[in-house]
């Protein structure tokens, strides 16, 4: 299928690794000129030297940290105007409840609620000008079905989905699309950090652990990043534009509900 986005730009946030690279990589595919950003210089150069050399699409590497003002600024000056907008950035310590001080809450907001609203505000209003935007949200199945070591996340990332839901449908009409992608288990750093505190949590080993969540999945598998970055690059595409303020579960059937 052609996504019909060839020639195209897009800022993608968190795009050395994981989730954020497979978006990225899945959109140069199709043609779209990417901007990636990370704080790892050395990490991201690489990254964007592939995907360069696989899809001859021109790509930017922005070294900064996007939870800051200076990053999102560095950022933008890169790639002022994309047409699409891929919001990402790693999730919050997991730990109990009853610890989390109020500077890593804040810590949180910054970087899995207020960055994303800042550069949607940075970005939409050139968007609905040109009649096409695509913007997409990397958030977590925790908004759908909470995970008891990730409050942070939790309650961060639910109040993205509830700014969203709004959001959308204010500017649906004018060809600009804001949806939201919620990744279950993919095999990425993540899940790593996350399948250690639940070891440590219930004094199991990494692997028994690692069994256990795989079994939890009707897939019976973990994500993978190129799966993920194609969900992506769909949600983007032309034939996307009737899709908007979503909330897209891939978790491989885990979650157990009907709605």
């Amino acid at each position: 299928m052609d996504m019909g986005i060839a020639g195209r730009s897009a800022l993608v946030c968190a795009a050395s690794k994981g989730l954020g690279r497979g978006c990225a990589e899945a959109l140069a595919a199709e043609g779209v000129n990417v901007t990636i950003v990370a704080r790892t210089l050395s990490t991201l150069e690489e990254t964007a030297a592939r995907i360069r050399a696989s899809t001859g699409v021109e790509v930017k590497a922005v070294a900064c940290d996007i939870t800051t003002e200076a990053g999102r600024a560095a950022a933008l000056a890169a790639c002022p105007s994309p047409d699409i907008l891929v919001n990402n950035a790693g999730g919050p310590p997991p730990g109990d409840f009853r610890s989390f001080t109020r500077e890593q809450w804040l810590a949180a907001l910054d970087a899995n609620m207020l960055t994303p609203i800042a550069l949607i505000q940075a970005v939409i209003d050139d968007m609905t000008a040109r009649g096409f935007g695509r913007i997409v949200n990397i958030t977590s199945s925790s908004v759908k079905a909470p995970i008891d070591v990730l409050g942070l996340s939790n309650g961060a990332r639910s109040g993205l989905t509830g700014f969203v839901a709004g959001v959308a449908r204010q500017v649906a009409s004018t060809g600009v699309t804001i949806n939201n992608l919620l990744p279950g288990v993919f095999d990425t750093d993540r899940i790593k950090t996350t399948i250690l505190a639940q070891a440590e949590k219930n004094q199991l080993s990494l692997d028994e652990v690692r069994a256990r969540r795989m079994k939890t999945i009707p897939a019976g598998r973990f994500g993978t990043p190129d799966e993920f970055g194609r969900a992506c690059a769909f949600l983007c595409s032309v034939h996307a534009g009737y899709i908007t303020g979503q909330n897209w579960l891939i978790d491989g059937g885990a979650y157990p509900g009907t709605f």
